[in-house]
């Protein structure tokens, strides 16, 4: 299982970079017209349709550090506009905060509710896919029915990914690229999570090439990690030797990702015929 704490990184990232895409402009005001968005489907952002509702909007989003209060919030914006286009917003915000606060039930349970608003929703079908895969528990008695649900929400995630994202006017598309590419990542290192833990290695090894591929500014260690261990298992040992020693770099050492990355490393070191290291270089710090 992904270690905690870099859930929380990469996922508070994706909220972050949400945050800073709609600041300017976080729903369109009463009465605005959607403007140039630079989406190639006729979504457009979600708008209000009167001045108190507005405010109502902003009032609870302004709770997005608090997740508990926002929800009550978005709860009673929910009771006084319950056809407001705005709500999606709100809740995919209240996702992303039980997100940053590593509360993978309300996680869920908001997710869910983005999705019953949008099916399509890539954010909430990547954050619902990611609780399934990495909180389901062997001893689960509907574990096979939630590892489907997760591998089903995070290919669809895939399809809808340039049709489904609301991108406010004037957003630069190089800032839409990178959070598209972010999306696609995530989505590829469910789908290989899933296909490892099923000792799928091969179709686990594309899935996690294709999450680096995705986003190659900010490589998740632990995909990194997991993907030396696929190829490992497939006894690709040179190309597993490498996965691993990035991992090493990427991560410090007595952390849970960390000493995992330099067992893979010292153990694929002995299979190539090499000597573990008996001590290394402190590594990079993820960002």
């Amino acid at each position: 299982m992904k270690q905690v704490i870099m859930v929380v990184v990469v996922l508070a990232l994706a909220a972050g970079l949400w945050a800073q895409q709609t600041q300017t402009q976080p729903a369109t005001a009463p009465g605005a017209a959607a403007q140039g968005t630079t989406q190639p489907a006729a979504k457009r952002p979600p708008q209000a349709k009167t001045q108190p509702e507005f405010d109502a909007y902003n009032a609870a989003k302004a709770l997005a550090n608090n997740p508990p209060e926002m929800e009550k919030a978005v709860d009673d914006f929910s009771t006084k506009f319950p056809n407001s286009e705005l709500t999606i917003l709100l809740d995919r915000d209240l996702m992303h905060g039980y997100q940053a606060a590593n509360n993978a039930d309300k996680m869920l349970e908001i997710g869910r509710k983005v999705l019953k608003l949008d099916p399509d929703d890539p954010e909430a079908l990547i954050g619902v896919a990611e609780v399934l895969s990495e909180r389901t528990k062997e001893s689960d008695l509907d574990k096979d029915q939630r590892l489907a649900e997760a591998n089903k929400l995070a290919s669809h995630a895939l399809e809808t990914i340039d049709t489904d994202i609301v991108v406010p006017a004037g957003t630069p598309q190089e800032r839409v690229d990178a959070y598209k590419g972010f999306l696609r990542s995530s989505a590829d290192a469910i789908l290989g999570t899933l296909a490892f833990n099923a000792s799928k290695y091969a179709e686990a090894e594309g899935h996690f090439r294709k999450s680096i591929e995705a986003y190659p500014a900010q490589p998740d260690p632990v995909v990194v990690l997991r993907l030396a261990v696929a190829l490992d298992q497939q006894s690709k040992y040179p190309d597993a030797l490498k996965e691993a020693n990035h991992a090493v770099e990427l991560t410090q050492e007595n952390t849970p990702a960390g000493t995992a990355a330099r067992h893979e490393r010292d153990r694929l070191i002995q299979l190539t015929g090499g000597i573990p290291e008996s001590s290394s270089p402190s590594p990079a710090t993820p960002k």
